[in-house]
């Protein structure tokens, strides 16, 4: 990969393509250990991304780089042209990993999805407030949840809560940690159909971490496999292959291609 792409105007283009995420050479230390090493990439506009590696590879982490709340020990990360830092916070959607997820927070499903739309909690949400939210919520299969406490819900239901939290506001860019940790399989196939038609039909990036390969393989543009360094980055076809199981996993699988690329984009 060439120099990092640079603002053009009020956009970010490379060879006339908007791109949402670009990295190059971003590294990340968490004290003396180094969990992401050399990380270039470029992540269209508009593109569904899924992570795959193996516990440990620093999925996590560069999802919370390009929210910020990392910063790199090297390297660039831009998102939308911006440092993190800088970014639209309105422009971002994150959905953590459900073991993450406080369960005492004393409010209804609606008033939670409701603080995607504020940044803050607020004790009396207006109507049109209280409308997006119960929309939000009816959008990802959860409406009938929206007057139940939050502690009352199960693992499953409080992700679909915080997925609607995540899209409330319309987001540029969707982040996910393995959203679909806790959901059952009905809910599961519900939850990718709603993702790819709020893609669609907003025209939002996608980043989502995941450990089903067989789920990135139907649902992503690109995959990017890491393992603290990228294993592969590129169309599914390319890169879930027996080539990128080996290097990041250590096994091999039959049911993938024979080699892919190291590096690229399609």
């Amino acid at each position: 990969m060439g120099a990092i792409a640079r603002e053009a105007g009020s956009y970010f283009f490379v060879n006339g393509i908007m791109i949402a995420v670009q990295t190059e050479k971003l590294a990340v230390a968490l004290g003396n250990n180094p969990v992401l090493i050399d990380i270039d990439c470029q992540i269209h506009e508009g593109e569904y991304v899924a992570i795959l590696g193996p516990n440990g590879a620093g999925k996590t982490v560069f999802i919370k780089v390009l929210l910020g709340l990392i910063r790199p020990t090297a390297g660039e990360v831009l998102v939308f042209g911006q440092t993190p830092d800088k970014v639209v916070p309105a422009w971002l959607g994150y959905v953590p990993q459900v073991k993450t997820l406080d369960r005492s927070f004393p409010a209804l499903a609606v008033e939670l999805v409701v603080t995607g739309l504020t940044q803050r909690w607020q004790p009396w949400p207006s109507r049109a407030e209280k409308q997006a939210a119960s929309q939000a919520l009816a959008q990802v299969g959860a409406g009938h949840l929206a007057e139940r406490p939050v502690a009352n819900l199960s693992g499953g239901e409080l992700q679909r809560v915080y997925i609607a939290r995540a899209l409330v506001r319309r987001p540029r860019l969707v982040l996910l940690d393995e959203p679909v940790t806790g959901v059952d399989t009905v809910g599961e196939t519900d939850f990718y159909r709603v993702l790819e038609s709020f893609r669609q039909e907003s025209g939002a990036t996608i980043i989502m971490v995941t450990h089903d390969w067989e789920i990135a393989a139907r649902t992503a543009c690109h995959v990017l496999v890491l393992n603290r360094r990228v294993i592969g980055f590129g169309t599914p076809a390319e890169v879930l292959c027996n080539d990128c199981l080996k290097r990041a996993y250590g096994v091999a699988s039959a049911v993938h291609l024979s080699s892919c690329p190291r590096n690229g984009h399609g």
